[in-house]
């Protein structure tokens, strides 16, 4: 960091974090320092599982909320069947030794090995050994009028999820719900056809003669196929009318209309889920690299950034390849914990990594499918591929299932939060 900088900083206030770091006794080593940056499945996860394994490691997470609200079952809270606080994970819970600051990340200094953070108003470098980014998406605002507020994404579970419950609960007989599903990858990819089949349960129960219409910017249904499908054409055959290849070319929510490459579709509730790309904070410290434009490459030994060393990106930022879910952060945050350690005590990563994920979704308030998928490393080509032998979906949906999802996500939220 160059000495105007330095005083620009401190003129604003900005002050070193050193003091949330324990110091070491004069004379002693000081134990290496992990700086965390996002607070989802990803980060939380890390930032245990460093504590956790690696002993007398420093680790610091960083998120701009008091609490995480996870998109896992949160289409459930759209349609009113679970509460909000269902869907809130605290970081109080965080054991091991995990400190935790709510601040908002402004800027990565690579050379320097800081972060500028905010803080109640006053700004503070936090300093690192290792840096591990994990800050979830951000939105590409479709052209047009476009307003979150009026054509809600609730892609970000907090109060988007709220306002989308009570526009839902606000339907009247027979009208439309427009869903719009971006070019994958895209968080959570089974999330809309999910999304589509709540909705659509809860205007069937209503008796409301409603309908809804999906507007998908992919060729095909791009997980689940087999229960969606199924669903879309028999359970909910005479609601949803699903539309492929219908990319949004623009949004004009107050008129709650949405233009397409298939046609204009106008509705009384609009939920326009745009497109997606790596966190602003990747996006800032110039980590996005990848052929789109959209995400980060990162070694999937270690998560490590192509354009910097010792910082690590992790979840939906990252360009692996690997779906964007909260359970494939959360394998993925323990592959880069485990080498984080291993770096700090100078050995190489492991080689052979494996990453899984698990899917469950509600198809009818009482019944639920799943999809697993596992990924293990090719050290021929260095990408991270599926194993086909791993890649299972449900073959229809049980109310089993919906008792096994709720045991899942209980599982996961622990693993990553307590």
């Amino acid at each position: 960091m160059n000495s105007n900088r330095r005083r620009f900083l401190k003129a604003l206030g900005l002050v070193s974090a050193a003091w949330a770091l324990p110091r070491p006794l004069r004379g002693q080593t000081a134990p290496p320092r992990v700086l965390v940056i996002g607070g989802g499945f990803g980060g939380a996860t890390v930032a245990k599982y460093v504590r956790l394994w690696g002993g007398d490691i420093n680790v610091t997470l960083v998120d701009r909320n008091a609490s995480h609200y996870t998109c896992i079952l949160s289409n459930l809270v759209i349609t009113g069947t679970l509460p909000m606080d269902r869907v809130k994970l605290g970081y109080a819970s965080l054991k091991h030794g995990v400190q935790f600051v709510q601040g908002e990340a402004l800027e990565v200094d690579p050379m320097a090995r800081q972060v500028t953070v905010q803080v109640n108003g006053d700004y503070f470098a936090y300093s690192y050994d290792r840096l591990v980014l994990a800050p979830g998406i951000q939105f590409t605002p479709p052209p047009g009028n476009y307003d979150p507020e009026l054509t809600p994404h609730a892609w970000q579970a907090g109060p988007q999820t709220l306002l989308l419950k009570r526009m839902l609960a606000s339907m009247a007989r027979g009208q439309t719900f427009i869903l719009t599903i971006p070019k994958s990858p895209y968080r959570c990819p089974p999330g809309p056809y999910e999304r589509a089949c709540a909705v659509a349960d809860y205007l069937k129960r209503r008796k409301l003669g409603a309908n809804v219409v999906v507007l998908d910017a992919n060729p095909s249904i791009q997980a689940e196929p087999r229960n969606f499908e199924n669903a879309f054409k028999t359970l909910y055959k005479d609601i949803i009318n699903y539309v492929p290849n219908a990319p949004v070319v623009s949004v004009d929510s107050v008129a709650k209309s949405v233009a397409t490459s298939a046609g204009t579709f106008t509705g009384h509730v609009v939920n326009v889920i745009p497109d997606q790309c790596a966190g602003q904070i990747v996006q800032a410290a110039g980590l996005v690299n990848d052929p789109s434009g959209r995400w980060a490459l990162v070694d999937p030994l270690s998560y490590e950034s192509s354009v910097y060393p010792d910082i690590h990106i992790l979840g939906d930022s990252q360009g692996t390849g690997q779906p964007k879910s909260g359970h494939m952060a959360n394998s993925q945050a323990k592959v880069c914990a485990d080498a984080l350690i291993r770096a700090f005590r100078g050995e190489a990563p492991d080689p052979h990594p494996v990453t899984s994920s698990a899917c469950y979704s509600p198809i009818t308030s009482s019944k639920a499918a799943w999809l697993t998928a596992s990924f293990q490393h090719d050290p021929a080509t260095g990408a991270m591929k599926r194993v086909d032998a791993s890649f299972a979906e449900a073959a229809q949906p049980t109310s089993d299932g919906m008792q096994q999802m709720y045991q899942w996500a209980d599982n996961i939220f622990a693993d990553s939060f307590n």
